[in-house]
């Protein structure tokens, strides 16, 4: 069966919830009970998410492990769930399992929702590449969830037009460049790609490959560094494109975005894993026209990605059963006959390097039949990924991108400036919720 891989998460479209003012640092080193209590009958667990069809995994499990039962619900997706987790949180009735994304994690970890799973996840962590498992620990030695899904970073672009044109994949930015200079040269109408200012984690994940590491933490104080050099980097690379009109700045996911991925006005798309389930659903009558390629790289002879996208489950502190709740956490997704379902039924690119090896992604997506190593590609560059810590406050830092890049590029202002700006709102929220921040 081939996987409908799903479009990005909560992070492209949703807003979390503000994160209260905790400090990271106690919850870092609170943990769950080893002690968990007695029971004459099956552990019951209760698991909030919001992936298609996880009942029929649910069910696997549930066969094979009588004394462990897991009922899952579909809740809302991404932030929303986050927004359900904290207010039930609150009330002291968090469920024992949560889907969470990446960026979310660090909100529930300061607000005391997840447990530490360390003590229950023996080496578990050597099924990850080792970017991903950085965003699950947030560089601490606890283990606040399981990655689940993965979203690396890649270059989709239409074989047939850069044939036509006699281009290659741009293996550099620098190449890139030259690249867009063409198409904008010999196809006046049509754009490379677009830079998009509705899109934070794909701006974020661009600044993972170029070595940016926004927040860190050290006991109880936050680092603060959106405005460091490489996210500067990749923030002055796109405004020159944009103000040398070599690359469109019309926001993605939209008709008029649509339009241009079918009619051949944009030629190229900075996307995920997951891009395949998108053009099929908005450009579907380029079927069998486009390629993946690994992403430009910043020096020649570089690999490395960025990822836009991906969750993770974690274990909340409410729960009573936390070690046979890491217990199954770790079987949903790291087991072949539960990854298989996931991808199949559930859309997901896995994120166990296991799973991405597995038959279930045996076969490119229908979309993509004339790359038939697509999967195997795709597995080579999410091993890759760079490593990356999130931040407690991460809505208000997409905010301040989605706002100020958005009037920066109404304005033809510069990039870099909404940058120092990102930085500056970022660091004082943080305060004003009672973070202790460096500097």
């Amino acid at each position: 069966m081939q996987p409908a891989l799903i479009t990005p998460g909560g992070d492209v479209k949703r807003r979390t919830a503000a994160a209260a003012a905790l400090v990271l640092g106690a919850a870092l080193v609170s943990g769950c009970s080893d002690d968990e209590p007695e029971s004459d009958g099956p552990v019951e667990l209760t698991f909030w998410t919001w992936v298609p069809n996880i009942e029929n995994v649910v069910a696997v499990w549930n066969a094979a492990n009588p004394d462990i039962q897991v009922t899952a619900t579909e809740q809302g997706a991404g932030d929303d769930l986050v927004t359900q987790v904290l207010t039930a949180a609150q009330a002291g009735n968090a469920p024992d399992l949560i889907q969470v994304e990446y960026q979310a994690l660090p909100t529930l970890v300061s607000n005391d929702v997840l447990a530490d799973l360390a003590p229950y996840v023996g080496d578990v962590a050597s099924e990850f590449a080792e970017g991903l498992w950085q965003q699950v620990t947030l560089g601490t030695e606890a283990v606040y969830a399981i990655p689940q899904d993965a979203g690396p970073m890649m270059f989709y672009y239409r074989e047939d037009l850069f044939e036509e044109l006699g281009l290659e994949p741009p293996a550099t930015w620098d190449e890139f460049v030259e690249v867009a200079r063409t198409v904008r040269e010999e196809r006046p109408e049509s754009y490379l790609t677009t830079f998009s200012s509705n899109d934070p984690g794909w701006f974020a994940g661009l600044s993972m490959q170029a070595g940016a590491n926004w927040w860190s933490i050290d006991g109880d104080t936050w680092q603060v560094s959106i405005n460091d050099p490489a996210t500067l980097r990749v923030a002055e690379f796109w405004g020159d494109l944009v103000a040398e009109d070599l690359v469109d700045d019309q926001p993605m996911f939209t008709p008029e975005w649509n339009a241009a991925l079918n009619d051949g006005t944009q030629l190229a798309w900075v996307s995920a894993v997951w891009a395949p389930g998108v053009l099929a659903g908005n450009a579907a009558d380029t079927a069998g026209l486009w390629r993946m390629a690994p992403l430009p790289q910043w020096r020649e002879g570089e690999n490395v990605t960025g990822n836009w996208g991906g969750s993770s489950t974690g274990v909340s502190t409410d729960s009573a059963h936390a070690e046979a709740a890491a217990e199954f956490a770790v079987w949903l997704n790291t087991a072949p006959e539960a990854i298989e379902l996931l991808v199949t039924e559930g859309g997901l690119y896995p994120a166990s390097i296991s799973g991405q090896q597995g038959p279930a992604l045996a076969q490119a997506p229908e979309f993509f039949s004339n790359q038939e190593d697509f999967y195997d590609l795709a597995q080579e560059i999410a091993d890759t990924a760079a490593g990356f810590v999130w931040g407690p406050n991460v809505n208000v830092t997409y905010s301040a991108y989605s706002d100020l890049f958005g009037q920066a590029i109404e304005n033809h202002s510069s990039f870099t400036e909404v940058v120092e700006q990102m930085q500056q709102i970022t660091v004082e929220d943080m305060q004003r919720q009672g973070f202790n921040v460096a500097g």
